[in-house]
Order: structure tokens, then sequence, then C-alpha cells
């Protein structure tokens, strides 16, 4: 199987800056995402989410709250006809696990428990970390980022969300075509 994982904040839902999305009233999806992924589904490709959620770690919000975004972030993929292979995510603070982004743990788990081709896979994020998670785990990247990095190590740059879905459709039918 072969996948695109999609960071969470900033490329699923709104980013909430440099805070936390610590309750479901300020989860917000962002079409552009249900655009991409849906594009993602239609050519073959499962769809993970990999996110950092260190606010659990920090105590700013509870492992409950976040367990209820993602139960509603599930339902709504679901109602929306996608189906999500899972949400992978980091609580830990920083340095103390090997599944914080920047390090790859959540994309090889989900590799582990679904056989995924991570060489025929993608890891879509609006971070640097989350383009060397993807790169680490063997996948191809696209960063989300207006004003990226100088050294970033993405595969693909694109500046904005409302980008990617022109940009997978074409990048997915390119490197595997929905005939071979």
């Amino acid at each position: 199987m072969r996948c695109v994982f999609f960071d969470r904040d900033g490329i699923v839902n709104t980013s909430p800056g440099t805070g936390y999305v610590e309750r479901l009233e300020h989860f917000h999806i962002q079409p552009a995402f249900l655009e991409a992924a849906t594009i993602a589904r239609d050519l073959g490709y499962g769809i993970a989410i990999a996110t950092n959620q260190r606010g659990v770690a920090r105590g700013i919000m509870s492992k409950q709250a976040l367990d209820v975004i993602h139960d509603q972030l599930i339902g709504h993929l679901r109602e929306e006809g996608i189906p999500l292979l899972g949400i992978y995510c980091c609580t830990h603070e920083r340095n103390t696990c090997t599944c914080r982004k920047p390090q790859p743990g959540l994309l090889l788990q989900a590799a582990e428990e679904h056989e995924i081709d991570l060489a025929a896979s993608w890891m879509i994020g609006d971070n640097e970390t989350d383009i060397e998670a993807g790169r680490r785990a063997g996948c191809r990247t696209i960063l989300v980022n207006e004003t990226p990095d100088a050294k970033t190590r993405a595969t693909h740059i694109i500046p904005t969300i409302g980008d990617l879905p022109a940009t997978l459709a074409k990048l997915l039918e390119t490197t595997w075509p929905t005939n071979a």
C-alpha cells in the first residue's frame, strides 16, 4: 500500500499559530485538506495523519480533549467518504521518544500496521520537522510554507494549503499512474 501522510495543525486544520488547539470549537478543518485527501483516496493512496501534540505532556490540554478532537475529525472524514488509516500522534515532550517528529517513528508505526511502502508514499507538512520525519522514513515530501527555510530538504515546496490539491493530483498521477 502507498500512503499520503498529512501533518495536522496547519495542514489538516487551521494552524493555531504558536499555541495549541485545546478545544474542539477551535478545530477547523481546511477545505483544501479535504480536497487533497479525496484526490489521494481516488488515486489509490491510504491516508494517515502524523502529528506532534506535546500540549498534552505540558499539561496545556488533556489526552481526553485531544481524543475528542480526533474522534470528531475521524467522524467528519467518514462522512466525507475519506477512509483514514489512523491518526498517529506523539504527545511526548521534546527529545523523550522516537516518535516525535522529526523522528520517523509515527510513519514507521503506520507502515508496520498497514504494510505501507514508504518509498511510494508522501509526507505533507508545514514545518521542517514534518519534512525530516518523512525523509527519514523514506517518503517523498511536500512542504507547505510561504517562507520555507532555505535549507529545506523537501522534495517539493508550495506556498499555501490552497495549492495542495492541484499539486498533489499532479504529483500522484505522475509518480503512480492510475492505470499502472
